[in-house]
């Protein structure tokens, strides 16, 4: 069975800083949104748009999922989510429009919860991101100079983190990054290239016999 690889994808959107007497401090937002194109690119693939088509998220592994800050896996979680329940620290919910998420932050004992806190209401950070990894997909256009490329199914949701620096810019959701983890997304386009090339070469010989049936 081939392993499936680590993606990441990093969005500027309207990241909350909140406050109640139900979770104290927290953080409030929408890190991954369905049917959004976004333009990206790869050096393996080049530009591309991609979709995470609604329903992406239905059968998602969500048990043990890690809220960090810029992916940095050596700092202690500010926040988790264990089996996804509203007892965790972390807890996201699946929307028929994507997926929203609480962020419970210990702003009392821990300094880099308060200092994250204190940089998402001001507005110094407004970024997320997810680790994910992709169980289908399927490429539209895959010929194109821009192939649509539609994540269907994730498989597996392994850590949000708040980033510093997302990297591309677009409407409500303003951003998506990608890392050097999109080769599955390489290696899948070059799949569906391959099997348009073959149904192509199965047409070609069909015509050539057609003609030799007919003499032709």
């Amino acid at each position: 069975m081939t392993e499936k690889k680590t993606e990441i994808r990093s969005f500027d959107f309207e990241v909350r800083a909140e406050e109640n007497d139900d979770y104290g401090h927290f953080l409030s937002g929408c890190p991954i949104v369905f049917g959004q194109r976004t333009d990206l690119w790869s050096p393996k693939v080049g530009n591309y748009t991609e979709v995470i088509d609604q329903g992406a998220l239905d059968e998602t592994d969500l048990k043990d999922v890690r809220f960090l800050v810029n992916h940095n896996t050596d700092m202690i979680p500010l926040a988790r989510s264990r089996n996804n329940n509203e007892n965790s620290t972390m807890y996201m919910q699946v929307t028929e429009d994507g997926m929203t998420i609480r962020v419970n932050l210990d702003t009392e004992r821990n300094a880099d919860a308060r200092s994250l806190y204190s940089a998402v209401e001001r507005g110094d950070i407004s970024g997320m991101s997810f680790m994910f990894t992709v169980d289908k997909d399927n490429w539209e256009d895959a010929k194109a100079d821009r192939p649509v490329r539609h994540v269907r199914s994730i498989s597996r949701v392994m850590e949000v983190s708040a980033v510093t620096f997302p990297a591309y810019s677009q409407t409500s959701i303003q951003t998506r990054g990608l890392s050097d983890a999109l080769d599955s997304a390489a290696e899948s386009l070059e799949s569906e290239r391959a099997r348009l090339a073959e149904l192509e070469l199965a047409k070609e010989k069909l015509k050539l016999k057609a003609r030799i049936d007919n003499g032709n």
